[in-house]
């Protein structure tokens, strides 16, 4: 490893190649607010009832809002048959996802969206005219200066420095990294450096001392928070006084994560190439946030409590509008689960106040006068989301 070292950046693709969809905004190529199917010539988002004959915006997809399906992408390990943009989006075969659509009315709600993504590029590339690699070198890797960064899907074999991917048991890959033709969603080579500068590009741009990619004004709007504290391809965390900017990413044998201050100088990438890198990333956030005194993502002291405590937090808890949270305990270890996904380990910092390692999530535990535990407040993004215990 050196760094110049290139590894997978999973989704944080996602708010880099956001930049440049907004740049062709500014250059009056794409419309943010148009609509999406006015713009595509290439192909055109299937429209269900569940549209209620409402168009999709370039907006609503860089916000995951736009109702779209396809969570994320698993990639094209080596050997496999690679399917065009195209085939992607229409679920044909040898793609290995479903057709990319509408289910939701656009605009009414949150739902992280790679296949929303994938429009995305698809109108960037029928925009520009030119190929998405193509355009992410000339519009925003060059002029950032990531010179070790390309969005070519599978990488040049002149391109020999580059992480082995690993899986989580310690075994490589097989066959070495996966291809991603979702490149806007997934396609990002590049380095913890060039993400770095990435960061401070949008960090000076926001006060004007920048701009090689997109305006002050636009720089503003990208990191403004809507639905489900998005912006325009970032999620944004903090405060209102001091928030930050953020994107984790994941792809096969790849975990990585970066946060960002907006109002100061602050930040840090971390990149690794094993499944389950995430975890080791994060607790890295935690000592740097920690030395460097950040208001968010410092390590906690944790506390060790008796199985007979954290049995009575055991239970399901139901938080607004449909989501539940579901507490359990095996030995000595609380873990939680959101609407019965995979469970996550929560520590203790006192008897009701609970943290997460893996996220700037924290946890308190509500109870009544005679000490009986009814509810749960879940601390997020500056929001607090309560939920009551099923009786």
């Amino acid at each position: 490893m050196t760094p110049e070292t290139r590894f997978q950046a999973g989704s944080i693709s996602k708010p880099v190649a956001a930049m440049a969809a907004l740049h062709l905004v500014e250059e009056g190529k794409l419309g943010l607010d148009q609509d999406a199917n006015a713009e595509l010539s290439s192909w055109k988002i299937p429209l269900g009832p569940e549209a209620v004959g409402k168009a999709v915006t370039l907006r609503e997809l860089l916000t995951h809002t736009a109702g779209t399906t396809v969570h994320g992408f698993p990639g094209y390990a080596h050997g496999e048959p690679v399917p065009t943009l195209v085939q992607v989006l229409n679920g044909e075969a040898p793609a290995n996802t479903p057709v990319i659509k509408v289910a939701t009315v656009p605009g009414s709600q949150w739902n992280y969206s790679g296949g929303g993504f994938t429009i995305m590029q698809m109108m960037a590339v029928d925009a520009a005219k030119e190929p998405f690699p193509k355009l992410m070198h000339d519009v925003v890797l060059s002029p950032i200066g990531m010179r070790h960064s390309t969005y070519d899907q599978p990488l040049p074999t002149a391109e020999t420095r580059s992480a082995t991917p690993y899986n989580q048991d310690g075994t490589p890959v097989a066959g070495g990294p996966h291809t991603y033709p979702e490149m806007a969603a997934a396609g990002l080579w590049t380095t913890a450096s060039d993400l770095a500068r990435y960061i401070i590009e949008n960090q000076r741009s926001l006060v004007g001392n920048a701009n090689h990619v997109l305006s002050q004004a636009m720089t503003k709007q990208m990191l403004t928070p809507g639905i489900g504290n998005w912006g325009l391809g970032v999620q944004i965390g903090g405060s209102k006084e001091d928030p930050y900017f953020t994107h984790e990413g994941v792809n096969a044998g790849f975990e990585s994560v970066f946060v960002a201050y907006e109002n100061h100088g602050d930040g840090a990438v971390v990149m690794t190439n094993a499944q389950g890198g995430q975890r080791l990333a994060k607790e890295l956030l935690q000592s740097i946030a920690t030395e460097y005194d950040w208001p968010n993502f410092r390590g906690k002291m944790m506390v060790k409590l008796d199985p007979s405590i954290l049995e009575k937090y055991a239970g399901t808890y139901d938080l607004a509008p449909s989501s539940s949270l579901t507490f359990t305990v095996e030995g000595n270890q609380l873990f939680g689960a959101m609407n019965h996904q995979g469970k996550t380990p929560i520590f203790a910092e006192s008897e009701t106040h609970f943290f997460l390692k893996v996220a700037d999530v924290q946890i308190d535990f509500l109870k009544d006068g005679q000490g009986q535990v009814t509810g749960v407040v879940v601390h997020q993004n500056g929001e607090d989301q309560k939920g009551v215990r099923r009786k």
